[in-house]
Order: structure tokens, then sequence, then C-alpha cells
């Protein structure tokens, strides 16, 4: 027998897990659960469902307890604040139970019909399988956004970034283990997921709209992320001040050789004040960038000397149930 079969086989029966965050997303919590539950009933297999309710009001916080006291399958983690969503995967990923994780949305964007596509390559042998999103619903800023956010990271990054993969997509139990012992502060679930390595695969899933056509993270959170997924595995921007530096000294020569040019051939008297201000601001620019960007990193490992917790937990519901079974 093949070692794929062998896999295979060998994965009759084992529980899935989903981590799953949520924040104010009450209206589309019955129907997300009734579409994984759908999936996983007609593949058979065992699941359980994390809910992670990332500091969400009460109306949702009750939503979530009361699933969790109608169906079996559903546990949920109450963190005491807003941490923001890789906090709550990290949360989630935590406290799994299954030979594997799914990691998707609240908001119907992640296709719960793609379910049984990430779980058939695992099946045949893949540790990560990422879902590659495609035909996204967002505007056409936001997709260019996203689109450039990408592919800079495959310059920028010392390891292969998917393109076009979030959060949304599955991963092994020793992948789990080795997600979650990682130490980092400041967390980019995706990148993480990417630099560990093992067998990973992509499987294309079309992005679909949000179920309220209402954004949760603005472009501001964005950014963050985005500033999170660079500074955390990458020292290019600090490399680029040699770049800076060899321009700023390139121009310094460029503005000394036309002044001495005047001053020695044509006799020409130069305003001094002109290419004065122009030099201290030349050079003022690329220190402020420079301090701006030492700073992010110097901040980075203060936050990771301190060592506080990612996310803290107020309550859980659902996991005595499992132990009762």
């Amino acid at each position: 027998m093949s070692p794929t079969n062998e896999k295979s086989d060998s994965m009759d029966g084992e529980l899935v897990s989903f981590v799953i965050p949520v924040y104010n997303e009450e209206n589309v919590l019955d129907l997300l659960f009734e579409k994984i539950s759908e999936e996983m009933v007609a593949l058979a297999m065992p699941y359980e469902i994390l809910f992670v309710n990332d500091g969400s009001d009460e109306p949702c916080s009750r939503k979530l307890d009361d699933l969790s006291d109608l169906h079996r399958e559903v546990k949920v983690i109450h963190l005491s604040r807003n941490f923001g969503q890789q906090a709550a995967v990290h949360a989630g990923l935590e406290r799994v139970s299954g030979a594997a994780a799914i990691v998707m949305d609240a908001d119907l964007q992640d296709d719960p019909s793609g379910i049984p596509s990430l779980i058939k390559e695992w099946e045949n042998g893949c540790d990560v399988v990422y879902a590659i999103r495609v035909n996204r619903k967002e505007n056409i800023l936001k997709k260019t956004l996203f689109h450039l956010f990408y592919r800079s990271c495959q310059l920028l990054l010392p390891f292969k970034l998917p393109l076009d993969a979030g959060n949304f997509g599955l991963i092994d139990k020793k992948v789990i283990r080795v997600v979650t012992e990682m130490p980092d502060c400041h967390r980019y679930y995706p990148g993480l997921r990417s630099w560990i390595g093992f067998k990973q695969t992509g499987v294309r899933i079309e992005r679909l709209s949000r179920y309220d056509d209402r954004p949760r993270v603005g472009f501001v959170q964005l950014f963050l992320l985005g500033k999170h997924a660079i500074f955390s595995f990458s020292q290019v921007p600090l490399m680029l001040f040699y770049l800076l530096a060899a321009l700023a000294f390139t121009a310094m020569l460029g503005i000394l050789a036309f002044v001495l040019y005047h001053k020695l051939f044509t006799g020409k008297a130069i305003p001094g004040w002109t290419s004065i201000l122009t030099t201290i601001c030349f050079f003022g620019s690329i220190n402020a960038m420079g301090i701006a960007i030492v700073g992010e990193y110097v901040w980075r490992i203060y936050v990771q000397v301190l060592k506080r917790p990612v996310y803290i937990t107020s309550k859980e519901k659902g996991f005595e149930s499992k132990e009762d079974v």
C-alpha cells in the first residue's frame, strides 16, 4: 500500500476542528453552523466548532452560548476584550482536539463548500492546505491593495508566502503544535503557517461576499495587519537604508560637483541657501524614516520581552461536555 493511501485510511473517523473568530456577527452564526454541518455530515467525519468570541457585544455572546447549548459540536471561548483576529485564531488553535484544524472567518466570505477540497488534500498527505482566494467580491480599491500586498510580501519575505491566501485553510495537528508553541506576540497566522514549512499545497476557492455587505475590518486594521506581516518576518526595511545612504551620498556628490563647477569655471554666483536647505531636507527625511523603522523593530522587541499573553479568556462554554462523552 502506498504512503498516501495508508494516510487516508488512517484518517477514517478522525475529528476535524474548526476555529472561527467572531466579532458581533450573531446574525450569521446559525447559517454558518448549518453549512459547516452539512459538509461534515456529507463527509461522514466527526467535527467540533470552536467559536472564539473576540470581545463581541452581549447579543453575540448570548447567541454563541445558545449555540453551544443546542449543539454538542459547538464550543465557545470568550475573550476578556477585543484582542484582534490573529489573537483569536491563536486562542482557538490552543484548544482544538482534532487531528486537523480548519481556520475560517465567520462572515461567510470563506465558502464552507470548499471544506471537502481542503480535507481531500489533507487525506492525500499534505500537512497544510491553504485556500487561494479567487473572484473576490470587494471593491476595486481593496482588491488592488490585496493584490499589491501579497506580491510585495513575495519580494520582502525570506520565504514563500502563497499569493492571495489568507487565514482560510487546514493544518495538521503537528503543524498546530508548532504554530501554538511559537512565542510571537505580534502574530500573522498566514505568515507563521508558511514559515514553518512541512508539505503544503493550495486549493482555489471562490471568495464570497460578506453576508451583510459591510466590511468588519477597515483600512486601518488592514494596514496594521500588513505591517505585522512585513515587520515580523523581514529585515528588508532595515536593509533599505543601505540603498538610501548610497542615494544620499550620490546626491551630496552631485550638489558638490555642481557648486564647484560654477565656482571654478563659470564664475557665476551660486545662491547658497537653496542648496543648503535642499540638502538639509533630504537628509532630514532619510533620518526621520530611519528612526521610524528602527523604532518599529525596537517596539516589537520591547513588547516581546514583556511577555504579555496574546489573549485573555474570560470564560469557556461547551468544553465540559466533551469530557463527559
